[in-house]
């Protein structure tokens, strides 16, 4: 028994001395629990981040939480946004670089109905779409690139204008909104749906940020970061039924309205954003000409003046 009870004290000193080797770092998702951020979950759940030797906070997003300015006062190490997003705070004074483009293919949809007379984004002159504020960069370029003038309306958090018939066109995600409406009583044959990313605007969205001072002071770190984030989401894609009891515990916890059945839909289409066919093998792959081309756009319709190097705004720390 003495052998046994001394085996198990220094066990604890073990595990002890470990965890106070662990780095600690602060992470937040840009949104609510949810499947769309399942690799970083899956990275905690399965010790991915430990075995890089880091203490990961995973802190929750959402409304009223905006992960750039905590980046920029020091509340946070590391978060993920749209590019979009980061371009501007970079334009806006705060130092962020990306470390690891993790969402590949843009998930923005615009979605009318097939009964609409809507066959193509010409057709849009005229027509009431809602957009988010938020998520703009897209609908512009895209309206100037088919010089169209859509009656522009905010987009809220509700389909009913859309149900009702009061808008034409309604924005949407691939993983999110789009299975929402189907779950609102529409069919897929009743839709119609024109992606981004089919008419040459593809917009990377979710990214992963730090500050450059933690990129240069802790290259290491960021590294250690993103090859445990690139772990869970691949362990995440491989064992979807795992990472959905995973998903479905934080959004309870968080009190998010959902259902697996569609966390599940979610976790899917993530996987053909985030390993799209093609770069199966390249999580954290941010192509320069994709960059120039978010970075050109936001310059075209006013959100910036100048461009940032691509060299000085992302390194890949997950190859």
């Amino acid at each position: 028994m003495a052998l046994f009870c001394a085996a198990l004290i220094g066990l604890g000193s073990a595990l002890s001395a470990r965890a106070q080797e662990l780095e600690p770092l602060r992470f937040m998702p840009h949104w609510v629990p949810q499947a769309q951020f399942a690799g970083f979950y899956m990275a905690q759940q399965k010790g991915f981040y430990i075995d890089q030797g880091l203490a990961v906070e995973i802190q929750a997003g959402g409304p009223g939480r905006d992960p750039m300015q905590l980046l920029a006062e020091g509340g946070l190490d590391v978060c993920t946004t749209f590019l979009s997003t980061a371009l501007k705070a970079r334009a806006d004074g705060a130092p962020v670089v990306n470390i690891g483009q993790i969402v590949q293919r843009s998930a923005l949809l615009l979605v009318t109905r097939a009964s609409s007379g809507i066959q193509s984004p010409a057709d849009l002159d005229g027509r009431v779409v809602t957009i988010w504020p938020f998520f703009d960069l897209q609908p512009r370029a895209l309206f100037k690139k088919f010089n169209v003038k859509p009656v522009l309306i905010p987009q809220l958090y509700s389909f009913n204008l859309f149900l009702r018939g009061g808008a034409d066109v309604v924005s949407a995600m691939w993983y999110n909104e789009y299975h929402q409406l189907l779950n609102a009583g529409l069919d897929d044959d009743e839709l119609r749906v024109f992606r981004y990313d089919e008419y040459g605007l593809n917009f990377p969205e979710d990214g992963v940020y730090c500050m450059t001072r933690l990129l240069k002071d802790r290259p290491e770190t960021c590294r250690r970061f993103m090859r445990a984030v690139a772990d869970g989401w691949l362990y995440a894609f491989e064992h979807p039924d795992e990472t959905l009891d995973v998903i479905m515990a934080r959004v309870q916890e968080a009190k998010v309205p959902t259902t697996r059945v569609h966390q599940r839909w979610m976790l899917a289409k993530m996987k053909d954003l985030v390993l799209p066919e093609g770069r199966d093998s390249e999580i954290g792959l941010l192509p320069e000409e994709e960059y120039l081309r978010v970075a050109e756009a936001m310059v075209d319709t006013g959100m910036l003046t100048t461009i940032v190097p691509y060299n000085e705004f992302y390194e890949n720390c997950a190859q």
